[in-house]
Formats: structure tokens, sequence, C-alpha cells
């Protein structure tokens, strides 16, 4: 049995679609239930629910033989990781977005920026010559430009309903991002049998980096 973590949300329903599809679930997890954990009846994987910027940790130390992660996640995080499929699921992109009207050359000397992502947002001003501050954030990434907490954000956009409702807009597109189909070292090696399977039955969406 393979155990693999999902992110939970929409990319979890999109993960589990997929996985249906292949044949590697025989149903779909209760969406009412508050466990963490799925053993599906067929007893070819266990699903370990948990947040998006957690999958990669749980494959990387081994609690978890496989993950669908976010393309954004895994280069902020530099993991240790093997075999980053494309599923071609989970499309957003990260942006810089501010208050509209403001743009990366409004003239502040320290440009304030308010991020889940610290890595790739330093990353992406230096190489733009753009003196930041990074200020890291959890959550409502979009309230600090509103209230003067900074100047600007780099978050995932999907829609850009969000940046709207907050009279927000995007300056700049950093990066697309999708989901990535990600295994840990040692998977490939006790559980190579489960792991090649599993892999010929995303032979039709994979695109090996």
């Amino acid at each position: 049995m393979l155990t693999l973590a999902l992110p939970k949300g929409r990319l979890a329903e999109e993960s589990i679609e997929l996985m249906l599809e292949r044949g590697w679930l025989s149903g779909r997890p209760d969406p009412d239930s508050k466990e963490l954990i799925y053993k599906d009846p067929k007893g070819k994987v266990r699903i370990l629910l948990v947040r998006s910027q957690d999958v990669a940790t749980y494959v990387e130390q081994n609690s978890a033989d496989a993950g669908i992660v976010g393309w954004d996640v895994l280069l902020e995080g530099g993991y240790d990781l093997l075999l980053p499929l494309d599923l071609l699921i989970g499309k957003c992109r990260l942006s810089v977005a501010g208050p509209k009207g403001w743009s990366l050359s409004s003239g502040e000397r320290k440009v304030r920026v308010a991020t889940k992502y610290p890595n790739i947002a330093k990353d992406f001003f230096l190489k733009k010559g753009i003196n930041c501050e990074i200020i890291k954030l959890y959550g409502s990434i979009e309230l600090a430009p509103l209230v003067g907490l900074s100047d600007c954000i780099v978050d995932l956009v999907s829609t850009g309903g969000t940046l709207r409702a907050n009279n927000l807009e995007e300056v700049e597109i950093i990066m697309e991002s999708t989901a990535r189909l990600v295994f840990n070292r040692s998977a490939l090696y006790t559980k190579r049998a489960e792991v090649g399977e599993f892999l010929e039955s995303f032979a039709l969406t994979e695109k090996q980096l």
C-alpha cells in the first residue's frame, strides 16, 4: 500500500478525481468526515490530508511515500524529493499584486512585500534590482497593503476575485504553478513495484521535468 499526502481543499478534490480515473481509489473519502487518514477499501493507497505547505515535508521525512503538491511550494522549500511529474491540475500563478495604480517602479526606496513565499519573492525582487523588505505572513495576505503593513504582496492567484474584492490588482506574474507528483527516495527502493505501477497509471498526463 502506498501512502500519499494530499493538500486539503480544491487540489485534494482534483487529485482524488484523477486517482479515481486511474483506478487507485474505489470511491471518494467522506467529505463530512473529520478523519485525516483515509484507507481505500481496495487496499492500494492510504491518503493523508494535510496543509498544502506540509505535503512535501511529510514525503521528505518518509511519513508518506508520495505526495501531490504545488510547484510553488516545491520551489519555495527546496525539498529533497524525486520524480516531480506535472499532473496538469491545480493551475494557478504566483504574482506580485498591489493597490490599484501601484507598480514596481512606483519609487519606494525599499519595497515592503507581504508573502507566504519569502524565498521566491526575495529572489524575484533582487533580480529586478529592487531593494525589498520581506514580511512573512501565513494567511490573509491581501490585508497587508490595505492597512499599511506592506506596499505589495506576492501570492497565488487563480481567478483574481479575492484581489478585486480588496481593491488590489496583479502587477506582474512571477511564475505559473501546477500540481506535481513527488516521491521520497526510500519509496523507490522499498516499494518499487507499487511506485512503478503508480507512475505507469499516470503515463497519459506525465510531463517529466
